[in-house]
């Protein structure tokens, strides 16, 4: 029938759309990633003699006027097998202490390289270690921030670099009271002050002061740079951006990939004077906010040598006067992406764009306000499983009107099926006739044949956006909803096939069906049995198969979205009947479920049937 193959044709779009990219796309993005991360980029870099990579050149911001000031890269071996603890242990820190975050100030090079946050944990056991953003060099995986002064090519100013020992106050403790003041004197007229100060949550506040006691004036250029040792992990692909990114002025998003970068080796847009630029990960991100009113130069980078990946700006130029002082000043962001947070910096400190950090996707004019909707449910019942149902009443509710539309035209549809079968037998050889029978017969009942498929597909787009709330944002991460859901960003850990844990067995990842994606596949097939069964037997096996292959599909995706489709799956039924029943339709549905567990009695009459319809063919000739 029509709406039938309406149907039919908006769940198998849907599934291609939405489950497509995992099967035939991802994996071989994955495997990519590991041939490029084996082969390296294909056009090594300039290296010094030493090994180390040679200075990366953006030069000088258009303000300055010059052209030579260049960024040093990240040089040395970045693990040296050491341990985390070990790493930090080698040199003299400075503690870092705040409701949020826990850590430490290398007063070698002055660098950040310590960050762990105190709100997050590895796992959604609350004794599990806090998450580690930052590292030191010589530590596992390598990641930190670090600041300081170029000079032009030739000029002789002695400035600190990534090898000078800072000198701090006893006992200092960068907290969001008490700023930290980091001192070097090079001894030829100049003193350099680093003051660091850091919010009640991720924003730190770096300021590079140069006074000038000699005789002559200098001209020097700020910068800031991020790097990460190594190709992290990556949550997915096309779903997220995880890797290199910023916002520059009017080129608004800049989105590089890590396989990306290492193929290019070096990224450069056009110098701008507003802006951000960093790393960012599925829930955490490390960006430079630089401030003042000249422009900035941004680069991204890959050194092969050293298998770093370096986010980097340089400032303009600042000029000291003799017995003057002169300043530069980056904001610094180091910490989970929530969006209050970020929504918060973008507002007060004028960061421009600086929600996109958060990655909404190509819905984020629905993902977003969706998300807000959900977690202001979640402030008022306390539980944001809850809050998706809740989301999920007041969507029906919204679609209302449309479905109940394309209900009532499905229930005068059954109604005239005996004219519809009429129309066929009589016209079983001339197809265009046929059609335009039916299409009369529409016209006069006041059908639309399309309205077996657009309850189906205005969910499209919700689901989608429902996707991307729970898999980008960290509201949702390890958020309970009841019993075993502890995580609704992550599957049920349930399975079937170990008797949903009375087996001490960890079945395969394509066997883990719990119990959520059971309840949403007993729904659906449900939800199909409330109308007749097609009478093309194709149609009737896609129909009785795929909800078993939505429940496999949909297995692995998060428990949330799992609960949110079997929720409104319920509600659909629940609707349908009401309509169903209004309009004086008999709603099949325990009829169809008997017929598709046992075995149809007709089957033997129907035979003979075709016999004689065989039989009776060549006397028609």
């Amino acid at each position: 029938m029509a709406e039938n193959r309406n149907t039919i044709l908006a769940i198998v779009l849907s599934l291609i759309v939405l489950l497509g990219w995992q099967y035939f796309v991802a994996q071989p993005q994955l495997d990519k990633q590991r041939e490029l991360a084996q082969q390296q980029a294909a056009q090594s870099e300039q290296t010094t003699a030493d090994g180390t990579p040679a200075p990366q050149t953006p030069g000088a911001a258009p303000a300055a006027g010059q052209g030579g000031a260049s960024v040093p890269g990240s040089t040395g071996p970045a693990t040296t097998g050491m341990t985390r603890e070990q790493a930090l242990a080698t040199g003299s820190r400075v503690a870092i202490d705040t409701p949020r975050v826990a850590g430490s100030i290398n007063l070698v090079g002055g660098r950040i390289d310590d960050i762990r946050l105190k709100d997050y944990h590895e796992t959604v056991d609350p004794s599990s270690p806090t998450i580690v953003l930052f590292s030191p060099k010589g530590a596992p995986n390598p990641y930190y921030a670090d600041f300081g002064l170029t000079a032009d090519p030739g000029a002789s100013v002695a400035l600190p670099d990534a090898n000078t020992v800072w000198q701090a106050p006893q006992g200092a403790t960068l907290t969001p009271q008490t700023p930290v003041t980091l001192t070097f004197d090079n001894g030829a007229g100049l003193v350099f002050e680093r003051v660091i100060s850091i919010d009640a949550d991720y924003m730190f506040t770096v300021e590079q002061r140069v006074r000038n006691t000699g005789a002559e004036a200098v001209q020097v250029y700020p910068y800031g740079m991020i790097v990460r040792n190594g190709t992290p992990h990556t949550a997915g692909f096309y779903i997220l951006h995880e890797g290199l990114i910023g916002v520059f002025g009017d080129a608004g998003l800049s989105e590089v990939d890590y396989d990306d970068l290492q193929e290019s080796g070096r990224i450069r847009p056009a110098a701008v004077n507003q802006g951000w630029l960093g790393i960012t990960d599925k829930y955490w991100a490390a960006a430079l906010v630089p401030t003042g009113d000249g422009d900035f130069q941004p680069q991204f980078s890959y050194a092969q040598a050293t298998d770093n990946f370096q986010a980097d700006y340089l400032g303009a130029a600042v000029r000291v006067e003799p017995g003057a002082t002169a300043s530069a000043t980056t904001r610094l962001f180091a910490g989970a992406k929530e969006t209050a947070k970020l929504d918060a910096y973008e507002e007060n400190l004028g960061i421009k764009q600086f929600e996109l950090l958060i990655d909404w996707g190509w819905f984020y004019f629905l993902t977003k306000p969706l998300f807000f909707f959900i977690d202001y449910l979640f402030r008022l019942v306390g539980n944001f499983g809850v809050a998706i149902l809740l989301v999920t009443v007041v969507i029906k509710a919204i679609f209302f009107p449309l479905a109940n539309k394309s209900y009532v035209s499905m229930s005068k549809m059954k109604l005239v099926q005996p004219q519809m079968v009429e129309i066929r037998d009589r016209y079983k050889d001339d197809k265009q006739k046929q059609q335009q029978a039916l299409m009369e017969l529409y016209k006069k009942e006041k059908i639309n044949p399309l309205a077996g498929c657009l309850p189906v597909l205005v969910q499209i787009p919700v689901f989608f956006a429902l996707y991307k709330v729970l898999f980008v944002t960290i509201e949702m991460r390890h958020a309970p909803f009841f019993g075993w859901i502890q995580d609704l960003s992550a599957p049920d850990p349930t399975s079937l096939f170990n008797l949903f844990g009375l087996i001490p067995w960890d079945p395969p990842h394509m066997l883990m069906l719990g119990i959520w994606p059971l309840i949403m596949g007993v729904t659906m097939f449900v939800q199909m049995k409330m109308n007749p069964a097609p009478p093309d037997p194709t149609q009737q096996m896609i129909f009785t198969w795929m909800p078993v292959l939505f429940t496999f599909m949909l297995a692995s995706f998060p428990a949330g979205l799992v609960i949110y489709w079997a929720w409104n799956n319920s509600l659909s039924i629940t609707q349908q009947w009401i309509i169903m029943r209004r309009q004086g339709v008999k709603v099949e549905l325990w009829d169809n479920l008997r017929g598709t567990f046992s075995r149809k009695k007709d089957e033997p009459a129907e035979k003979p049937k075709a016999d004689k319809a065989k039989a009776d063919k060549p006397k028609a000739k």
